[in-house]
C-alpha cells in the first residue's frame, strides 16, 4: 500500500440535493450523477451469467444430472398411468363374467345395446373374471419410487454443487471489484457519493448472490422439465398436447409485457437505494455537525423524500412482478379443464386408456408449473440484473494510465520541478494554466493563498492522484508520469489537513506508513510526533483500539498519529497540508520543532493558512486561481507589499481582533 493518504471530501448531510440532482464530491469539481438508464436486459443476463465460466465443468455436470433427474421424474407420471390402468383394468376385468375371453364380452355387450361400454373396453387390456394384478401394480410402484428417490438425491447433489459455483463466482465478482477500485483514478471516487458506491459494492452483490442462488437451479429444472415433458404429452396423445401449447404463447407474451414494465421498476429501485445509503452515510458521518446547526428537520425532510421514492419504486417493481403469477396460474388452469373435458370423451369412446389421462393430466400441470415458476421468479431475476448491471457500470468505468516501466534513482534527493504544467478538473473549467516551480532538496516550500487557489491541486498532481493535461513534474530530473506510482509515493510523505485513521490499534495505525515496522519503530515514530505523551494515559496504551470513527481519541491526538505516520514513512519528500490545524498552541509549536527535525536534508511543501507557522521557510509561494502570483521568503515578500502582504495584514488583523 501506498504510505500516503488520499483526501476525501464530500458534501454535508443538510445540503444533499434531490433525488436526481448532480452532486458535487471531493477534492476536486468533478461530478456524479446518479442515473436511470435503458436497461439492456439481455446482454447484462448473458454477462452475468458468464461469470460462472471458470466453473463450466461443474456447470456442466450440474446440467448433466438436471437432465436425469428431471427424465425420471418426467417419466414417473407415465408408470403411475400404468398403474392406474392395472388398477382400472382390474376393476372392470372383476365386473365382467368369468370364463369369457375379451372378445366375447364385447360381442355380448354389443348385442345388449350397451355400445359404449362396448367401446370403452375394447380400448383396455382386461380379462374377464380376473381382478386386479397385485405383483404387476407393486412392481411398478416400487419403480416408480425408486425413480422418484433417485431423482430427488441428483436434485441434492446439483443444488449442492450449483451453491459451491455461485458462490465461488460471487467472491470472484467481489474480488475483480477490489482489484478495479484499486485500479480507478481519483477523480472517479471524487465523482461519486460514497454511500451509492458501497451500495453497489455490498447490496447489488448480494442481491446477485441470491439471484443466481435461487434462479440458476430452478430455471435449469424448468427448461429440461418443459422439454420432457412436452416429448412425454406427444408420446401419450398429440391432440392433447395441442392444446396444452396454446398457453404458452398467451404466458410468453403476459411474461414480457409484465417483465419490461417491472424492470424499469427495479432499475430505479436499487439507483435509490445507492442514494438512500449516501445520505444515510453522510448524516451518521456528520451527525454532530447536524445536531450543532439545528438542520435535523431538513435532514428528515431529505431523507423522506428519498425514501418516499425508494417505497414507491419498490412497491412498483414487486406489484407489477406479482401479477405474472396468478395470470399464469389462471392460463394453466384453463388448459387443465381443456385436457380434463376432451380426455374424458376420449377415454368414453375407447379411443384413450384412463391411465394415460391421468397421466397426461399430470404432464399438462408439469408442463405449465416450469412457465409459472419462471414467472414467478421474473421479479427475482429482473431485480438481480439490474444489480448485475450497477456493478458492471464500476467494472467498466475508465481505469488510470497504466504504470510506466521507469524507476526513480536511489536514494531520492527531492529536486521538485514543475515545468509550464497545465490542469483541470473539467475542460469547461481551467485551474493551473502555466505553473513552474523549482524546488532544491532539503528546501521548505510553502504554499498560501485562498481557498480555491489551487494549492491542494498542485500536491495531487505531484503525487498523481491526477495527471496533468499540459508540461511534465519531474523529481530528479525524471518525469513522474514515467515511474509506476507505488514507487513514486513510497518516497512522498503526507499529512493531511483531514485525518482518517482505520479501526485497529494505535500501533497499527502508526506502522501503517511502513509495512513491517517493528514495535521499536513505532515507539520512535511515537516519540518524535509527541504521541507517546498521551499514549501513556490510555488503558491500553498502545493496543488501544480506535473505533471505525475515531471518536475515543481527540481531533488533535488524531492529527498527531497521523503525523506519527508520516515519521515512520521515513519519506524524501514531505507533504503537510494544514497539519497542525487541530492541535493546541503548545502541541503546535512541539510539532513545529518535530517537523523541523523530520524537514532535515529533505523537500517540504507545506500548504498553510497560518502564515505565523511558515515565516522560516525558504520559499513561499502565494497562488491565485491556479497561478503564482508571488514568491520569494517572508521579508522578501512583506516588503514587496504585495498579495502575501495583503494576506499577512488581513490575518493579523483578525487574530487581533478575534484577541
Amino acid at each position: 500500500m501506498s504510505r500516503t493518504a488520499r483526501r476525501r471530501g464530500g458534501t454535508r448531510a443538510n445540503e444533499r440535493p434531490d433525488y436526481a440532482k448532480n452532486v458535487q464530491r471531493g477534492g476536486g469539481p468533478g461530478t456524479g450523477r446518479v442515473h436511470e438508464k435503458a436497461v439492456n436486459f439481455g446482454p447484462s443476463l448473458h454477462r452475468l451469467v458468464g461469470e460462472l465460466s471458470p466453473h463450466r465443468w461443474k456447470v456442466l455436470l450440474v446440467i448433466v444430472m438436471g437432465f436425469i433427474g428431471v427424465a425420471f421424474n418426467v417419466y414417473s407420471p407415465r408408470l403411475l398411468g400404468r398403474a392406474t390402468n392395472v388398477v382400472y383394468e382390474g376393476f372392470i376385468g372383476r365386473m365382467l363374467p368369468a370364463g369369457m375371453t375379451k372378445e366375447q364380452a364385447i360381442a355380448a355387450l354389443e348385442a345388449a345395446g350397451r355400445t359404449d361400454q362396448a367401446q370403452m373396453i375394447s380400448g383396455l387390456d382386461v380379462v374377464p373374471g380376473q381382478g386386479i394384478d397385485v405383483t404387476r401394480l407393486g412392481r411398478i410402484l416400487l419403480v416408480c419410487m425408486a425413480l422418484y428417490v433417485l431423482a430427488a438425491t441428483l436434485q441434492f447433489l446439483q443444488g449442492y454443487i450449483l451453491n459451491r459455483v455461485v458462490q465461488r463466482s460471487v467472491y470472484s465478482m467481489r474480488d475483480q471489484v477490489s482489484d478495479k477500485l484499486d485500479r480507478l483514478p481519483l477523480s472517479y471516487f471524487d465523482a461519486q457519493p460514497r454511500g451509492e458506491l458501497l451500495s453497489r459494492i455490498t447490496n447489488d452483490i448480494d442481491n446477485i448472490q441470491q439471484t443466481l442462488q435461487q434462479t440458476l437451479s430452478q430455471i435449469l429444472n424448468a427448461v429440461l422439465q418443459l422439454v420432457g415433458v412436452l416429448v412425454m404429452m406427444l408420446t401419450v396423445s398429440p391432440r392433447l398436447t395441442l392444446i396444452a401449447l396454446c398457453a404458452i404463447p398467451v404466458s410468453l407474451v403476459v411474461s414480457v409485457l409484465i417483465g419490461r414494465a417491472s424492470q424499469r421498476r427495479f432499475v430505479g429501485m436499487w439507483t435509490a437505494t445507492g442514494v438512500l445509503n449516501g445520505q444515510i452515510e453522510e448524516a451518521f458521518t456528520g451527525h454532530s455537525l447536524v445536531k450543532v446547526f439545528g438542520r435535523r428537520r431538513e435532514v428528515e425532510a431529505v431523507f423522506a423524500r428519498t425514501n418516499e421514492h425508494l417505497y414507491r419504486q419498490s412497491f412498483g417493481a414487486q406489484a407489477i412482478s406479482a401479477v405474472l403469477m396468478p395470470v399464469n396460474f389462471f392460463v394453466g388452469n384453463l388448459t387443465y379443464v381443456a385436457v380434463a373435458v376432451v380426455g374424458g370423451l376420449r377415454v368414453a369412446s375407447g379411443q384413450m386408456a384412463l391411465g394415460d389421462v391421468t397421466s397426461f393430466i399430470q404432464y399438462s400441470r408439469m408442463f405449465t408449473q416450469p412457465i409459472t415458476q419462471v414467472a414467478s421468479m421474473a421479479n427475482l431475476l429482473q431485480s438481480g440484473v439490474a444489480s448485475a448491471e450497477r456493478v458492471f457500470e464500476v467494472l467498466d468505468a475508465a481505469e488510470q494510465a497504466p504504470d510506466a516501466e521507469g524507476s526513480l534513482e536511489l536514494p531520492v534527493a527531492g529536486h521538485v520541478e514543475f515545468d509550464h504544467v497545465r490542469f483541470s478538473y473539467s475542460p469547461d473549467k481551467p485551474l493551473i494554466d502555466d505553473l513552474s516551480l523549482d524546488a532544491r532538496p532539503g528546501q521548505q516550500i510553502a504554499i498560501v493563498g485562498p481557498t480555491g487557489a489551487g494549492k491542494t491541486t498542485m500536491v495531487n498532481l505531484l503525487e498523481r492522484f491526477y495527471d496533468v493535461d499540459g508540461g511534465s513534474i519531474r523529481i530528479d530530473g525524471v518525469d513522474v508520469n514515467a515511474v509506476p506510482r507505488a514507487q513514486l509515493r513510497d518516497q512522498l510523505g503526507m499529512v493531511l489537513q483531514d485525518t482518517w485513521l482505520f479501526g485497529g490499534s494505535i500501533r497499527d495505525n502508526i506502522a501503517y506508513g511502513k509495512p513491517g515496522a517493528t514495535d521499536d519503530e513505532v515507539v520512535a515514530a511515537a516519540k518524535e510526533a509527541y504521541v507517546d505523551r498521551f499514549v501513556h494515559t490510555l488503558p491500553a496504551g498502545y493496543d488501544t483500539v480506535i473505533n471505525d470513527e475515531g471518536t475515543n481519541v481527540s481531533a488533535g491526538e488524531k492529527q498527531l498519529l497521523t503525523i506519527a505516520r508520516a515519521f515512520i514513512s521515513d519519506p524524501s519528500i514531505l507533504i503537510l497540508d494544514e497539519a497542525t490545524s487541530s492541535v493546541d498552541t503548545r502541541t503546535e509549536a512541539l510539532i513545529q520543532k518535530a517537523m523541523g527535525r523530520l524537514r532535515e536534508g529533505r523537500t517540504s511543501f507545506v500548504i498553510a493558512h497560518r502564515l505565523s507557522t511558515i515565516r522560516d521557510a525558504d520559499i513561499i509561494l502565494v497562488m491565485e486561481h491556479g497561478d503564482i502570483v508571488e514568491q520569494g521568503s517572508h521579508d522578501e515578500l512583506i516588503a514587496a507589499r504585495g498579495a502575501y502582504w495583503r494576506l499577512y495584514q488581513a490575518q493579523f488583523a483578525g487574530d487581533r481582533g478575534a484577541a
